[in-house]
Protein backbone atom coordinates (compact mmCIF):
# COMPACT_ATOMS: atom_id res chain seq x y z
CA UNK A 1 0.00 0.00 0.00
CA UNK A 2 1.14 3.54 -0.78
CA UNK A 3 0.46 4.83 2.72
CA UNK A 4 2.79 2.23 4.24
CA UNK A 5 5.67 3.79 2.31
CA UNK A 6 4.64 7.39 2.96
CA UNK A 7 7.67 9.41 4.14
CA UNK A 8 7.25 11.61 7.18
CA UNK A 9 7.99 14.77 5.22
CA UNK A 10 5.44 14.21 2.45
CA UNK A 11 2.66 16.06 4.23
CA UNK A 12 4.85 19.13 4.51
CA UNK A 13 5.76 19.06 0.85
CA UNK A 14 2.23 18.44 -0.39
CA UNK A 15 0.87 21.33 1.65
CA UNK A 16 3.39 23.60 -0.02
CA UNK A 17 2.59 22.21 -3.47
CA UNK A 18 -1.11 22.95 -3.29
CA UNK A 19 -2.41 25.74 -5.52
CA UNK A 20 -3.19 29.15 -4.09
CA UNK A 21 -6.92 28.40 -4.13
CA UNK A 22 -6.63 26.64 -0.77
CA UNK A 23 -4.75 27.69 2.37
CA UNK A 24 -1.74 25.60 3.35
CA UNK A 25 -1.71 23.65 6.60
CA UNK A 26 0.15 25.64 9.26
CA UNK A 27 3.19 23.41 9.71
CA UNK A 28 6.91 24.12 9.46
CA UNK A 29 8.39 23.39 6.06
CA UNK A 30 11.91 22.51 5.00
CA UNK A 31 12.25 24.10 1.58
CA UNK A 32 14.63 23.01 -1.14
CA UNK A 33 15.31 25.18 -4.20
CA UNK A 34 15.52 24.41 -7.89
CA UNK A 35 18.75 25.94 -9.20
CA UNK A 36 18.39 25.42 -12.97
CA UNK A 37 17.38 27.94 -15.60
CA UNK A 38 13.76 29.07 -15.92
CA UNK A 39 12.12 29.11 -19.37
CA UNK A 40 9.80 31.81 -20.68
CA UNK A 41 6.35 32.07 -19.13
CA UNK A 42 3.63 30.03 -20.82
CA UNK A 43 0.10 31.39 -21.23
CA UNK A 44 -3.22 30.01 -22.44
CA UNK A 45 -4.69 31.06 -25.76
CA UNK A 46 -7.93 29.55 -27.10
CA UNK A 47 -10.57 28.90 -24.40
CA UNK A 48 -12.15 25.45 -24.38
CA UNK A 49 -15.12 25.78 -22.02
CA UNK A 50 -17.39 22.73 -22.06
CA UNK A 51 -21.18 23.19 -22.12
CA UNK A 52 -23.13 22.38 -18.98
CA UNK A 53 -24.79 18.95 -18.67
CA UNK A 54 -27.76 19.98 -16.54
CA UNK A 55 -31.37 20.27 -17.69
CA UNK A 56 -33.00 23.67 -18.19
CA UNK A 57 -35.31 22.98 -15.25
CA UNK A 58 -32.28 22.56 -12.98
CA UNK A 59 -30.55 25.58 -14.56
CA UNK A 60 -33.59 27.73 -13.80
CA UNK A 61 -33.45 26.68 -10.15
CA UNK A 62 -29.71 27.42 -10.08
CA UNK A 63 -30.28 30.86 -11.63
CA UNK A 64 -32.85 31.85 -9.01
CA UNK A 65 -30.70 30.77 -6.08
CA UNK A 66 -27.64 32.50 -7.51
CA UNK A 67 -29.46 35.73 -8.32
CA UNK A 68 -31.76 36.37 -5.36
CA UNK A 69 -29.52 35.54 -2.43
CA UNK A 70 -26.15 36.69 -1.11
CA UNK A 71 -23.42 34.31 0.10
CA UNK A 72 -24.40 35.18 3.67
CA UNK A 73 -27.90 33.83 3.03
CA UNK A 74 -29.44 37.30 2.90
CA UNK A 75 -32.26 37.55 0.36
CA UNK A 76 -32.15 40.08 -2.48
CA UNK A 77 -35.52 41.78 -3.05
CA UNK A 78 -35.15 42.40 -6.77
CA UNK A 79 -33.18 41.53 -9.88
CA UNK A 80 -30.43 43.97 -10.90
CA UNK A 81 -28.05 44.21 -13.84
CA UNK A 82 -26.60 46.82 -16.20
CA UNK A 83 -29.12 48.16 -18.71
CA UNK A 84 -27.47 49.06 -22.00
CA UNK A 85 -23.83 48.75 -23.11
CA UNK A 86 -21.22 48.02 -20.44
CA UNK A 87 -17.82 49.74 -20.45
CA UNK A 88 -14.78 48.66 -18.48
CA UNK A 89 -11.61 50.51 -17.44
CA UNK A 90 -8.47 49.70 -15.42
CA UNK A 91 -6.92 52.03 -12.83
CA UNK A 92 -3.63 51.70 -11.01
CA UNK A 93 -0.38 49.87 -11.70
CA UNK A 94 -1.59 46.85 -13.64
CA UNK A 95 0.81 43.90 -14.04
CA UNK A 96 1.95 43.10 -17.58
CA UNK A 97 -0.22 39.96 -17.79
CA UNK A 98 -3.49 41.75 -17.04
CA UNK A 99 -4.10 43.33 -20.44
CA UNK A 100 -4.02 40.06 -22.36
CA UNK A 101 -6.13 38.17 -19.82
CA UNK A 102 -8.70 40.96 -19.59
CA UNK A 103 -8.93 41.22 -23.39
CA UNK A 104 -9.59 37.47 -23.62
CA UNK A 105 -12.23 37.68 -20.89
CA UNK A 106 -14.08 40.57 -22.54
CA UNK A 107 -14.01 38.72 -25.85
CA UNK A 108 -15.51 35.61 -24.22
CA UNK A 109 -18.23 37.65 -22.50
CA UNK A 110 -19.18 39.16 -25.85
CA UNK A 111 -19.14 35.91 -27.84
CA UNK A 112 -20.35 33.34 -25.27
CA UNK A 113 -22.58 35.35 -22.92
CA UNK A 114 -23.67 37.78 -25.66
CA UNK A 115 -23.13 40.78 -23.37
CA UNK A 116 -22.52 44.18 -24.98
CA UNK A 117 -19.31 44.88 -23.06
CA UNK A 118 -16.12 46.58 -24.21
CA UNK A 119 -13.12 48.47 -22.89
CA UNK A 120 -13.92 52.12 -22.24
CA UNK A 121 -12.22 54.65 -24.55
CA UNK A 122 -9.45 56.68 -22.85
CA UNK A 123 -10.86 59.58 -20.89
CA UNK A 124 -14.27 58.01 -20.26
CA UNK A 125 -15.69 59.90 -17.29
CA UNK A 126 -17.63 57.04 -15.70
CA UNK A 127 -17.08 53.51 -17.00
CA UNK A 128 -19.63 50.90 -15.92
CA UNK A 129 -16.97 48.73 -14.27
CA UNK A 130 -13.67 50.02 -12.89
CA UNK A 131 -10.92 47.49 -12.15
CA UNK A 132 -8.71 49.11 -9.53
CA UNK A 133 -5.28 47.62 -8.80
CA UNK A 134 -4.44 47.78 -5.08
CA UNK A 135 -1.36 46.40 -3.26
CA UNK A 136 -2.26 43.09 -1.63
CA UNK A 137 -1.26 44.26 1.86
CA UNK A 138 -3.44 47.36 1.61
CA UNK A 139 -6.40 45.42 0.21
CA UNK A 140 -6.31 42.81 2.96
CA UNK A 141 -5.86 45.41 5.67
CA UNK A 142 -9.44 46.53 4.95
CA UNK A 143 -10.92 43.16 3.92
CA UNK A 144 -8.67 40.48 5.50
CA UNK A 145 -10.40 37.37 4.12
CA UNK A 146 -10.66 38.52 0.50
CA UNK A 147 -8.17 37.90 -2.29
CA UNK A 148 -10.25 40.38 -4.35
CA UNK A 149 -13.80 41.71 -4.23
CA UNK A 150 -16.48 43.73 -6.03
CA UNK A 151 -18.48 46.72 -4.71
CA UNK A 152 -21.45 48.71 -6.11
CA UNK A 153 -21.79 52.51 -6.50
CA UNK A 154 -18.10 53.40 -6.17
CA UNK A 155 -15.39 53.97 -8.79
CA UNK A 156 -12.16 54.08 -6.76
CA UNK A 157 -10.40 52.71 -3.70
CA UNK A 158 -10.69 56.03 -1.91
CA UNK A 159 -14.46 56.11 -2.50
CA UNK A 160 -14.78 52.57 -1.15
CA UNK A 161 -12.80 53.41 1.99
CA UNK A 162 -15.18 56.28 2.71
CA UNK A 163 -18.35 54.34 1.94
CA UNK A 164 -17.52 50.81 3.10
CA UNK A 165 -19.75 50.87 6.18
CA UNK A 166 -22.63 52.74 4.53
CA UNK A 167 -25.73 51.81 2.57
CA UNK A 168 -23.97 53.04 -0.56
CA UNK A 169 -22.23 49.69 -1.01
CA UNK A 170 -25.24 47.55 0.00
CA UNK A 171 -26.10 45.24 -2.90
CA UNK A 172 -29.60 44.62 -1.51
CA UNK A 173 -30.50 48.29 -2.00
CA UNK A 174 -29.49 48.24 -5.67
CA UNK A 175 -32.26 48.57 -8.26
CA UNK A 176 -30.08 48.88 -11.36
CA UNK A 177 -26.32 48.52 -11.76
CA UNK A 178 -24.67 51.64 -13.09
CA UNK A 179 -21.25 51.87 -11.45
CA UNK A 180 -19.31 48.91 -10.03
CA UNK A 181 -15.71 48.66 -8.80
CA UNK A 182 -13.54 45.54 -8.77
CA UNK A 183 -10.54 45.64 -6.42
CA UNK A 184 -7.71 43.18 -6.94
CA UNK A 185 -4.01 42.98 -6.06
CA UNK A 186 -1.37 43.51 -8.73
CA UNK A 187 1.53 42.06 -6.74
CA UNK A 188 0.46 38.41 -6.99
CA UNK A 189 0.93 35.71 -9.63
CA UNK A 190 -0.51 36.25 -13.14
CA UNK A 191 -2.93 33.37 -12.54
CA UNK A 192 -4.28 34.93 -9.34
CA UNK A 193 -4.83 38.24 -11.14
CA UNK A 194 -6.66 36.45 -13.95
CA UNK A 195 -8.76 34.41 -11.55
CA UNK A 196 -9.84 37.59 -9.77
CA UNK A 197 -10.77 39.20 -13.08
CA UNK A 198 -13.01 36.28 -14.02
CA UNK A 199 -14.85 35.87 -10.74
CA UNK A 200 -15.25 39.53 -9.77
CA UNK A 201 -16.22 40.83 -13.21
CA UNK A 202 -18.73 37.97 -13.48
CA UNK A 203 -20.25 39.08 -10.16
CA UNK A 204 -20.16 42.72 -11.20
CA UNK A 205 -22.28 41.70 -14.19
CA UNK A 206 -24.47 38.98 -12.73
CA UNK A 207 -24.99 36.56 -9.82
CA UNK A 208 -23.78 37.60 -6.36
CA UNK A 209 -24.14 34.24 -4.62
CA UNK A 210 -21.80 31.24 -4.40
CA UNK A 211 -23.18 27.69 -4.08
CA UNK A 212 -21.09 24.76 -2.89
CA UNK A 213 -23.38 22.32 -4.71
CA UNK A 214 -22.47 23.64 -8.19
CA UNK A 215 -19.93 21.27 -9.75
CA UNK A 216 -18.87 23.35 -12.78
CA UNK A 217 -18.84 27.02 -11.84
CA UNK A 218 -16.71 29.84 -10.47
CA UNK A 219 -19.81 30.70 -8.41
CA UNK A 220 -18.65 28.14 -5.84
CA UNK A 221 -16.46 28.80 -2.82
CA UNK A 222 -14.53 25.55 -3.31
CA UNK A 223 -12.42 27.50 -5.89
CA UNK A 224 -11.71 24.52 -8.12
CA UNK A 225 -12.77 26.45 -11.22
CA UNK A 226 -10.68 29.54 -11.81
CA UNK A 227 -11.98 30.78 -15.18
CA UNK A 228 -15.58 31.17 -16.31
CA UNK A 229 -17.11 27.86 -17.39
CA UNK A 230 -19.79 26.98 -19.92
CA UNK A 231 -22.33 27.00 -17.07
CA UNK A 232 -21.21 30.47 -15.97
CA UNK A 233 -21.46 31.90 -19.47
CA UNK A 234 -24.95 30.45 -19.86
CA UNK A 235 -26.03 32.03 -16.56
CA UNK A 236 -24.67 35.40 -17.70
CA UNK A 237 -26.33 35.08 -21.10
CA UNK A 238 -29.67 34.47 -19.39
CA UNK A 239 -28.95 37.40 -17.06
CA UNK A 240 -28.77 39.76 -20.03
CA UNK A 241 -31.63 38.30 -22.04
CA UNK A 242 -33.99 41.03 -23.37
CA UNK A 243 -36.90 39.34 -21.55
CA UNK A 244 -35.47 40.41 -18.17
CA UNK A 245 -34.91 43.86 -16.71
CA UNK A 246 -33.71 45.41 -13.48
CA UNK A 247 -36.26 45.71 -10.72
CA UNK A 248 -38.09 42.45 -11.44
CA UNK A 249 -39.17 40.30 -8.51
CA UNK A 250 -38.06 36.70 -8.05
CA UNK A 251 -41.49 35.48 -9.18
CA UNK A 252 -41.36 37.59 -12.34
CA UNK A 253 -37.89 36.32 -13.26
CA UNK A 254 -38.83 32.72 -12.49
CA UNK A 255 -41.85 32.97 -14.79
CA UNK A 256 -39.69 34.03 -17.75
CA UNK A 257 -36.72 31.73 -17.24
CA UNK A 258 -38.15 28.57 -18.89
CA UNK A 259 -38.68 30.33 -22.22
CA UNK A 260 -35.28 32.04 -22.01
CA UNK A 261 -33.41 28.81 -21.31
CA UNK A 262 -35.34 26.82 -23.89
CA UNK A 263 -34.29 29.39 -26.48
CA UNK A 264 -30.61 29.84 -25.57
CA UNK A 265 -29.93 26.25 -24.43
CA UNK A 266 -32.02 23.84 -26.53
CA UNK A 267 -29.79 20.94 -25.44
CA UNK A 268 -31.22 21.36 -21.92
CA UNK A 269 -34.81 20.72 -23.03
CA UNK A 270 -35.33 17.38 -21.38
CA UNK A 271 -37.54 16.00 -18.65
CA UNK A 272 -37.14 16.35 -14.94
CA UNK A 273 -38.17 19.00 -12.50
CA UNK A 274 -35.61 21.48 -11.26
CA UNK A 275 -34.64 21.05 -7.65
CA UNK A 276 -31.97 22.31 -5.31
CA UNK A 277 -30.34 20.29 -2.57
CA UNK A 278 -30.14 22.26 0.66
CA UNK A 279 -26.65 22.74 2.09
CA UNK A 280 -26.81 22.92 5.91
CA UNK A 281 -25.11 25.89 7.52
CA UNK A 282 -23.28 23.49 9.85
CA UNK A 283 -21.52 21.90 6.86
CA UNK A 284 -20.56 25.29 5.41
CA UNK A 285 -19.22 26.44 8.79
CA UNK A 286 -17.19 23.23 9.13
CA UNK A 287 -15.66 23.63 5.67
CA UNK A 288 -14.85 27.29 6.27
CA UNK A 289 -13.17 26.43 9.57
CA UNK A 290 -11.24 23.56 8.00
CA UNK A 291 -9.89 25.62 5.10
CA UNK A 292 -9.84 29.06 6.73
CA UNK A 293 -6.77 30.85 8.10
CA UNK A 294 -7.79 31.30 11.74
CA UNK A 295 -8.10 27.90 13.41
CA UNK A 296 -5.20 25.77 14.65
CA UNK A 297 -4.28 22.63 12.65
CA UNK A 298 -6.03 20.29 15.11
CA UNK A 299 -9.23 22.36 14.97
CA UNK A 300 -9.09 22.38 11.17
CA UNK A 301 -8.78 18.62 11.09
CA UNK A 302 -11.70 18.21 13.49
CA UNK A 303 -13.79 20.56 11.31
CA UNK A 304 -12.98 18.50 8.19
CA UNK A 305 -14.08 15.33 9.97
CA UNK A 306 -17.35 17.06 10.95
CA UNK A 307 -17.93 18.06 7.33
CA UNK A 308 -17.47 14.45 6.19
CA UNK A 309 -19.86 13.21 8.89
CA UNK A 310 -22.48 15.80 7.92
CA UNK A 311 -22.20 14.91 4.23
CA UNK A 312 -22.71 11.23 5.07
CA UNK A 313 -25.69 12.02 7.26
CA UNK A 314 -27.19 13.98 4.36
CA UNK A 315 -26.68 11.01 2.07
CA UNK A 316 -24.68 13.07 -0.41
CA UNK A 317 -22.73 11.43 -3.21
CA UNK A 318 -22.10 14.67 -5.08
CA UNK A 319 -19.25 17.18 -5.26
CA UNK A 320 -19.95 18.37 -1.69
CA UNK A 321 -19.33 14.87 -0.34
CA UNK A 322 -16.16 14.63 -2.40
CA UNK A 323 -15.01 18.10 -1.33
CA UNK A 324 -15.45 17.13 2.33
CA UNK A 325 -13.21 14.12 1.76
CA UNK A 326 -10.69 16.20 -0.20
CA UNK A 327 -10.43 18.68 2.67
CA UNK A 328 -10.03 15.82 5.16
CA UNK A 329 -7.34 14.25 2.98
CA UNK A 330 -5.34 17.45 2.88
CA UNK A 331 -5.67 18.23 6.55
CA UNK A 332 -4.85 14.73 7.81
CA UNK A 333 -1.63 14.34 5.76
CA UNK A 334 0.69 14.88 8.71
CA UNK A 335 -1.30 13.47 11.61
CA UNK A 336 -3.14 10.52 10.03
CA UNK A 337 -1.61 9.56 6.66
CA UNK A 338 -3.69 6.39 6.31
CA UNK A 339 -6.89 8.41 6.76
CA UNK A 340 -5.52 10.96 4.28
CA UNK A 341 -4.95 8.38 1.57
CA UNK A 342 -8.32 6.72 2.15
CA UNK A 343 -10.06 10.10 1.97
CA UNK A 344 -8.32 11.04 -1.28
CA UNK A 345 -9.18 7.69 -2.85
CA UNK A 346 -12.87 8.01 -1.93
CA UNK A 347 -12.97 11.63 -3.16
CA UNK A 348 -11.36 10.52 -6.41
CA UNK A 349 -14.05 7.90 -7.00
CA UNK A 350 -16.84 10.43 -6.47
CA UNK A 351 -15.28 13.10 -8.66
CA UNK A 352 -14.31 10.76 -11.50
CA UNK A 353 -17.86 9.38 -11.74
CA UNK A 354 -19.22 12.82 -12.70
CA UNK A 355 -18.27 14.38 -16.06
CA UNK A 356 -18.75 17.84 -14.51
CA UNK A 357 -16.08 17.32 -11.82
CA UNK A 358 -13.02 16.35 -13.83
CA UNK A 359 -10.93 19.34 -12.70
CA UNK A 360 -11.73 18.38 -9.10
CA UNK A 361 -10.59 14.84 -9.88
CA UNK A 362 -7.34 16.32 -11.20
CA UNK A 363 -6.66 18.06 -7.88
CA UNK A 364 -7.09 14.75 -6.08
CA UNK A 365 -4.91 13.02 -8.68
CA UNK A 366 -2.12 15.47 -7.85
CA UNK A 367 -2.23 14.36 -4.22
CA UNK A 368 -2.35 10.68 -5.17
CA UNK A 369 0.50 11.12 -7.65
CA UNK A 370 2.63 12.57 -4.85
CA UNK A 371 1.87 9.51 -2.72
CA UNK A 372 2.77 7.29 -5.67
CA UNK A 373 6.02 9.09 -6.51
CA UNK A 374 7.15 9.12 -2.88
CA UNK A 375 6.76 5.33 -2.76
CA UNK A 376 8.84 4.89 -5.94
CA UNK A 377 5.97 3.93 -8.25
CA UNK A 378 7.00 5.89 -11.33
CA UNK A 379 4.66 4.17 -13.80
CA UNK A 380 1.67 4.68 -11.51
CA UNK A 381 2.56 8.33 -11.03
CA UNK A 382 2.67 8.97 -14.78
CA UNK A 383 -0.58 7.07 -15.32
CA UNK A 384 -2.43 9.14 -12.71
CA UNK A 385 -1.15 12.38 -14.22
CA UNK A 386 -1.71 11.60 -17.90
CA UNK A 387 -5.35 10.73 -17.23
CA UNK A 388 -6.16 14.21 -15.87
CA UNK A 389 -3.94 16.53 -17.92
CA UNK A 390 -6.60 17.23 -20.60
CA UNK A 391 -9.07 18.45 -17.96
CA UNK A 392 -6.43 20.67 -16.36
CA UNK A 393 -5.53 22.26 -19.70
CA UNK A 394 -9.23 22.88 -20.46
CA UNK A 395 -9.64 24.52 -17.06
CA UNK A 396 -6.57 26.74 -17.70
CA UNK A 397 -5.11 26.08 -14.25
CA UNK A 398 -1.40 26.72 -14.76
CA UNK A 399 -0.51 26.21 -11.08
CA UNK A 400 -2.02 22.73 -11.03
CA UNK A 401 -0.70 21.92 -14.51
CA UNK A 402 2.85 22.84 -13.55
CA UNK A 403 2.68 20.81 -10.34
CA UNK A 404 1.47 17.71 -12.18
CA UNK A 405 4.15 18.09 -14.85
CA UNK A 406 6.88 18.52 -12.24
CA UNK A 407 5.71 15.30 -10.59
CA UNK A 408 5.75 13.60 -13.98
CA UNK A 409 9.29 14.86 -14.66
CA UNK A 410 10.45 13.36 -11.37
CA UNK A 411 8.82 10.06 -12.28
CA UNK A 412 10.73 10.04 -15.57
CA UNK A 413 13.94 10.74 -13.64
CA UNK A 414 13.19 7.79 -11.39
CA UNK A 415 12.87 5.61 -14.49
CA UNK A 416 16.17 6.86 -15.89
CA UNK A 417 14.45 8.63 -18.80
CA UNK A 418 16.38 11.90 -18.54
CA UNK A 419 15.49 13.43 -21.97
CA UNK A 420 11.75 13.05 -21.31
CA UNK A 421 12.23 14.39 -17.78
CA UNK A 422 14.06 17.47 -19.04
CA UNK A 423 11.40 18.24 -21.68
CA UNK A 424 8.49 17.87 -19.25
CA UNK A 425 10.26 19.90 -16.58
CA UNK A 426 10.87 22.76 -19.02
CA UNK A 427 7.16 22.88 -19.89
CA UNK A 428 6.24 22.67 -16.21
CA UNK A 429 8.44 25.60 -15.25
CA UNK A 430 6.96 27.72 -18.03
CA UNK A 431 3.48 27.14 -16.63
CA UNK A 432 4.77 27.65 -13.07
CA UNK A 433 5.88 31.17 -13.93
CA UNK A 434 2.27 32.01 -14.80
CA UNK A 435 0.71 29.96 -12.02
CA UNK A 436 3.02 30.87 -9.12
CA UNK A 437 4.59 34.14 -10.23
CA UNK A 438 7.90 35.13 -8.66
CA UNK A 439 10.97 33.18 -9.76
CA UNK A 440 11.86 32.43 -6.15
CA UNK A 441 8.44 30.79 -5.60
CA UNK A 442 8.76 28.78 -8.82
CA UNK A 443 12.21 27.51 -7.80
CA UNK A 444 10.97 26.59 -4.32
CA UNK A 445 7.99 24.64 -5.72
CA UNK A 446 10.20 22.71 -8.13
CA UNK A 447 12.67 21.92 -5.35
CA UNK A 448 9.97 20.70 -3.00
CA UNK A 449 8.51 18.34 -5.58
CA UNK A 450 11.97 17.06 -6.46
CA UNK A 451 12.47 16.19 -2.79
CA UNK A 452 9.58 13.70 -3.01
CA UNK A 453 11.62 11.29 -5.16
CA UNK A 454 12.89 8.43 -2.96
CA UNK A 455 16.50 8.64 -4.20
CA UNK A 456 16.64 12.33 -3.44
CA UNK A 457 15.09 11.88 0.01
CA UNK A 458 17.75 9.29 0.78
CA UNK A 459 20.54 11.65 -0.25
CA UNK A 460 19.17 14.42 1.99
CA UNK A 461 18.51 12.32 5.10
Amino acid sequence: MLNRLLPAGLALVLAACSTSSFPDVDVPQRRASYTGDLPAMRTFSTPRAAPTWRSNAQLAADFIELSFQMESGRKLPQFSRFEGPVTLAVKGSAPASLTGDLTRLVSRLRSEARIDIRMAPPGTAQPSITVQIVPKRELQRLVPQAACFVVPRVASWSEFRKARRSRTVDWASLGERQQIAVFLPGDVSPQEVRDCLHEEIAQALGPLNDLYRLPDSVFNDDNFHTVLTGFDMLMLRAYYDPSLRSGMSQAQVAARLPAILNRINPAGNRGGAGHTSYTPRAWIDSIETALGPKARPAARLDAAKRAVNISRAQGWRDNRAAFSLYALGRLSLSAEPELSLASFLEASRLYRNNPETQIQAAHVAMQLAAFSLSSGQADGTIGLIDEVLPAVRRAENAALLSTLLLLKAEAYELMGRQPQAAAVRTEALGWARYGFGADSVVRARAGEISALTPTRRASVN
